[in-house]
């Protein structure tokens, strides 16, 4: 059996559970868990994805053999969980999204098609950061093919950079984590809202922007709210941010000051819909494991938007808007920062896990 390496189990478990928490659900419904009502992907091995399934009966742990295993390979991962979901689909009554109808490439093929690194994906600087988007995402939209949403949904799927401590997100998602490690997330939170919303701020009056971002979005009193109660009142004088969140935050506020807004937008689309798909997860978990509610969890707090599913789904059209005023190098272009986006955000744990392995090391 396959034993994948923790960074891309933390990379395939982070893109399910931030941008499929609906696949996640049909998954455990269709393979046991028919009244599921929670699904957290949790594990990748060369034979079979592992799920946490929460229903009536309690917690249990779920795993779905690989239609094609064994399994060696980092690109061969997407095809096997579309077959995954296709089959829940199927088992369930339900049609698959449009862009899953047709055979994932690779099928019956060893190896599939990788999604390969872009040069463009480390702006910063930052070497965590080299998570390639797919080269030939946009070329198929541009070619009447899938919507630009799907486009971006997808080019997430690239290869994340080894790093050693990459399980530090899987801890929380497991409930392994202390709550001193959700702090310390807490945290680098508020360091990348203050760029991220000080960048909207600037750009507030742009129309492309427009339709993206809307102020109970924000997240910032949020954080200040839950660092205080989590921290105490003197919690400003008490924090401060890992290097990969300070090259993370020095990225969106280079690509504000250059006023690229779909740039912009690659950011925006990769921390607010992950807070509002796998961080409703992550809420939930951390509220169970440490006796939470509602303080310390404000963040994760977006009833002020009203339906979730249908404010993703509005986001999402925005995208496909956006999709056809750009050409193929703009695209491929916000593709890359969207894959950028990814790998600061992983190296924002790598680094996390690392501080929490030194703070060990030291007591």
């Amino acid at each position: 059996m396959t034993n994948f390496a923790e960074d891309v189990i933390a990379g395939v478990t982070g893109h399910m559970n931030g941008d499929h928490g609906e696949d996640n659900l049909l998954i455990a419904r269709a393979f046991g868990y028919p009244e599921a009502s929670e699904s957290t992907m949790v594990g990748v091995t060369g034979d079979a994805g592992i799920w946490r399934v929460i229903d009536a009966a309690g917690e249990h742990e779920l795993s779905v053999p690989w239609p094609a295993a064994p399994i060696s390979e980092r690109a061969e991962i997407r095809r096997e969980v579309v077959l995954v979901y296709r089959a829940a689909c199927k088992a369930l009554g339900i049609d698959a999204r449009e862009e899953h109808q047709a055979e994932p490439a690779g099928h019956g093929e060893h190896g599939g098609h990788a999604h390969g690194g872009n040069p463009h994906a480390a702006h910063g600087g930052n070497p965590h950061a080299a998570h390639g988007g797919n080269p030939h995402a946009a070329a198929e939209y541009a070619d009447g093919g899938k919507p630009f949403s799907v486009v971006v949904r997808e080019s997430s799927w690239g290869d994340h950079s080894s790093s050693e401590g990459a399980t530090f997100m899987e801890d929380i998602m497991r409930g392994k984590a202390t709550k001193q490690d959700y702090i310390d997330l807490s945290v680098q939170h508020y360091f990348m809202y203050l760029a991220l919303e000080e960048a909207t701020a600037q750009h507030a009056g742009n129309a492309t922007l427009a339709p993206f971002h809307r102020a109970e979005l924000e997240r910032i009193a949020a954080l200040e709210a839950d660092l205080a109660f989590l921290i105490g009142a003197d919690w400003a004088d008490q924090i401060a941010a890992v290097p990969a969140t300070d090259a993370y935050a020095a990225r969106i506020r280079e690509v504000s000051a250059e006023g690229w807004i779909p740039g912009l937008i690659a950011h925006h689309y990769t921390r607010y819909l992950g807070d509002l798909s796998g961080g409703q997860m992550i809420a939930r978990r951390v509220a169970k494991q440490h006796g939470l509610e509602g303080d310390g969890l404000s963040f994760y707090d977006f009833t002020a938007l009203g339906s979730l599913d249908e404010f993703k789904a509005g986001y999402r059209g925005a995208l496909d808007a956006l999709g056809v005023t750009l050409n193929e190098a703009e695209q491929q272009r916000m593709l890359a920062e969207v894959g950028a986006a990814y790998g600061f955000n992983t190296a924002v744990f790598v680094d996390l896990g690392k501080a929490k392995l030194e703070a060990a090391a030291a007591a």
